[in-house]
């Protein structure tokens, strides 16, 4: 007999696994002024304990960072620095956080990119999306700026991860963020179910809006553009009659109970007021450019329309994940294009032509060999 004793599994003690070795830089895309964007490497931060390193799989092209690369600025936030692009990212978290808060290593995420924060001015605090410090990723508004996450790897605080489930690929975990903006504005109309929706603006965000409409029980869903391609997106996606924006009384014979509007000109918000039924809701996700702007104001006063701002999202993106998850939002159809981040440039130019494109989105996936 031996003298030795098996110990319980119990009692045994827990495997120390390797700690991964973390790359020293990682290819991103960086806008340095307007007219200058760059394909570069760019050192990954060490992680402090409550940040997470994700291997980003797609990143998204947003309206916001197209104007960092056209015009060094996205309405006030201007570039004094080059500044890492992207917001709207999937990936897998290669390093957890230290402190043990947030998703382990291996896990498939999408990020919530902002961080609310407090400010001179009073918000409700159950709308953190109004805070006047909060700050978001891939942003200038405020200096030193806030980097994006358009690179191969990134370090987050682990509280902006979503873990995705195994039904949720990383490519359409992509759209997730911008399909969080769509629904937090379907949200603002309150309950849309049997009513007749109008969405003025086919691109991105207009047919997400869309999709979560019809998701919500919409009865009837009419989408607007200027081109034939968004229009045929916003068709995919569940719009049950699409107008070209030119045809004034077409638009105004909808009569619609809700209208989102997300064109983000003057003349679309037109269309929107036009189009609206007495009593209805407008909703403004579409961002206007700074500074006074002609709106059919007496119309909303004599039609007692509520209008309504909509501003980026809170919670809404587990709602997203979890519609997503069951099958009962899709969203596929809004990507139109995907480019490995090497074609960055190329990239930008087709997400910035809204008569071809939807989303375009990067692939920061390293090429095999």
């Amino acid at each position: 007999m031996s003298g030795t004793t098996a110990l319980p599994e119990s009692a045994l003690p827990e495997p120390v696994l390797p700690v991964p070795v973390l790359p020293v830089a990682g290819l991103a895309v960086v806008a340095h002024a307007a007219g200058d964007l760059r394909i570069e490497e760019v050192p990954l931060p060490a992680p402090a304990p409550e940040e997470a390193v994700i291997e980003v799989a797609y990143g998204g092209i947003c309206g916001s960072d197209l104007h960092y690369w056209l015009h060094g600025a996205a309405g006030e936030s201007i570039l004094r620095a080059p500044l890492v692009l992207g917001h709207e990212i999937s990936g897998t978290v290669v390093r957890a956080a230290a402190d043990g808060t947030g998703p382990a290593a291996g896990t498939a995420v999408a990020a919530h990119p902002a961080t609310p924060g407090p400010g001179a001015a009073r918000y409700p605090a159950d709308r953190p999306n109004l805070s006047p410090g909060c700050t978001y990723l891939g942003s200038a508004a405020r200096f030193p700026h806030t980097d994006g996450a358009f690179s191969r790897y990134v370090t987050l605080p682990a509280r902006m991860l979503r873990p995705l489930p195994e039904t949720i690929g990383l490519r359409t975990a992509a759209l997730i963020e911008p399909a969080s903006v769509a629904w937090h504005a379907v949200s603002r109309a309150g309950d849309v179910a049997g009513k007749t929706a109008l969405v003025i603006g086919s691109g991105p965000i207009g047919a997400l809006a869309v999709a979560v409409l019809k998701r919500a029980g919409a009865a009837r869903i009419v989408a607007v553009d200027m081109h034939a391609r968004p229009l045929e997106i916003a068709a995919a996606v569940g719009a049950d009659a699409v107008l070209k924006a030119d045809d004034a009384e077409a638009i105004a014979a909808v009569e619609a109970d809700v209208v989102i509007e997300s064109s983000g000109n003057h003349h679309g918000l037109a269309s929107a007021i036009q189009g609206a039924t007495r009593g209805g809701t407008v909703v403004m996700v579409g961002l206007l450019p700074t500074g006074p702007q002609p709106v059919l104001i007496s119309l909303a006063i004599t039609r007692e329309l509520d209008l309504k701002g909509s501003f980026r999202f809170n919670d809404e993106i587990n709602d997203v994940i979890a519609a997503l998850a069951d099958g009962s939002l899709q969203i596929d159809p809004v990507i139109t294009h995907e480019f490995p981040v090497e074609q960055a440039l190329e990239a930008f130019e087709v997400a910035r032509n809204s008569a071809v494109s939807g989303k375009v989105l990067l692939d920061f996936r390293p090429t095999p060999a």
